[in-house]
């Protein structure tokens, strides 16, 4: 093997960082190497990134293997002591060349800390859309999640910063940025004037008129700001997608995970989203089998999906992460958690199953992401003519549903 492998598991904010990596990485003139960066969202999640790292030193018995992310910056000895290990670097090294050149040299690195600023933003190579960090780390304690434990608090990019970087992006080709971060709504908190997400995104699409396409990532419903409404309602270059952090339908079970929102509240998000901008498609994030979850609380999830008209479901069966208060809770058997996460599963399949019908015979922009495939407006995927261009955004007319996809012809 030459050059770097770089296997990423967790969240959209992991796959924009191992893209920073591997800038790093070549910058530092790393060889033979494999990048194992980790996630500690499921006992899973880290089941598996322990199975690829053993997978690799078989693999490619001569590279080095390196590994990072927040399960490598939660518990840095667990890794160091796999035998299969070379180096183990924390959330906040892992961003630097210097780490890299000191992992390539035979250091077995473990990094000091996630303390320090907002990680640098990066384009994604060769892509039509990229992702543009904004915001790290969180301030809020949820009861099932340790991911506070391995961000940090929550810093934010300067709206300068944030600019410059996605002016670099435009001129290196992309046509749909799409913001993240790990608690996306709470952005500007910790940053003079205490500027909020919608005021960085006005100013972002007024200095950057050629910024086409413009996408949020995650957002806590009961924390997008009155300017983030407004942007919705008026502003056609922000796309008509929403997705909520609402992990639960029911009262009780929110309460005891220490999420900001009630049921009520969720269903209010979706409506207000609805009533301004009515062709907005909307998706969630929801934990199947959260301790105590009873079988009625569990339907109130279930029911969410429909009263929410969620389209794009992310379902997670719940993990107990050491350390959490939620780990201490009365657990919900496994057999009946796996049973719930289908449940829900089929119940987000049906609803994007119907979300798409209800587009055919509509136009829409549609991003050009590969030969073949692209990105609506609202999120959905399309299939196209393998014979538009990569990366331009063509106007199409939605005649079919194939799979989990639309199906687009040009609009002649």
């Amino acid at each position: 093997m030459q050059g770097v492998e770089i296997v990423t598991f967790g969240c959209r904010l992991n796959a924009f960082e191992s893209e920073i990596i591997r800038g790093a990485a070549a910058a530092a003139g790393l060889g033979s190497a494999v990048i194992v960066n980790t996630c500690a969202v499921t006992a899973e999640a880290e089941r598996q990134a322990r199975q690829a790292i053993r997978r690799a030193r078989r693999e490619q018995p001569q590279a080095r293997i390196i590994v990072t992310g927040c399960a490598a910056t939660i518990a840095p000895q667990r890794y160091a002591a796999m035998p299969q290990v070379d180096a183990v670097l924390d959330n906040a090294t892992k961003l630097r060349v210097e780490s890299y050149r000191a992992a390539g040299a035979g250091s077995t690195t473990v990094g000091p800390g996630t303390e320090g600023g907002a990680a640098a933003v990066a384009g994604i190579e060769g892509r039509a859309r990229a992702y543009l960090q904004v915001q790290q780390g969180c301030d809020h304690r949820c009861t099932f999640c340790i991911i506070p434990y391995g961000r940090g608090p929550s810093r934010s990019v300067p709206i300068g910063a944030v600019v410059e970087q996605a002016r670099r992006l435009l001129a290196a080709g992309c046509r749909e940025i799409v913001l993240t971060g790990v608690d996306l709504t709470a952005y500007g908190a910790d940053l003079p004037g205490r500027p909020g997400l919608g005021q960085m995104v006005r100013r972002l699409l007024a200095m950057l008129p050629e910024l086409e396409r413009l996408r949020l990532s995650s957002l806590d419903p009961v924390e997008i700001d009155e300017e983030l409404w407004r942007l919705l309602a008026e502003e056609t270059r922000l796309m008509p997608h929403l997705h909520l952090s609402l992990q639960a339908g029911d009262d009780l079970v929110l309460k005891r995970m220490k999420r900001r929102h009630s049921h009520a509240d969720a269903v209010a998000a979706a409506r207000r989203a609805r009533a301004l901008r009515p062709e907005v498609a909307l998706g969630a994030d929801l934990i199947a089998g959260f301790p105590t979850e009873t079988e009625d609380m569990f339907r109130r999830s279930l029911d969410l999906i429909e009263e929410c008209g969620l389209a794009f479901l992310h379902v997670f069966p719940f993990s107990a992460r050491p350390g959490t208060p939620a780990a201490r809770m009365p657990p919900v058997p496994p057999a009946v958690i796996r049973e719930r996460a289908a449940r829900l599963r089929a119940r987000g399949a049906a609803a994007l199953a119907a979300e798409l019908r209800g587009r055919i015979g509509r136009e829409n922009l549609v991003l050009v992401e590969r030969p073949g495939r692209g990105r609506a407006d609202f999120y959905g995927q399309v299939s196209l003519p393998p014979s538009l261009q990569q990366g331009s955004v063509q106007r199409l007319r939605f005649v079919d549903v194939s799979g989990e996809a639309l199906v687009g012809v040009p609009v002649t």
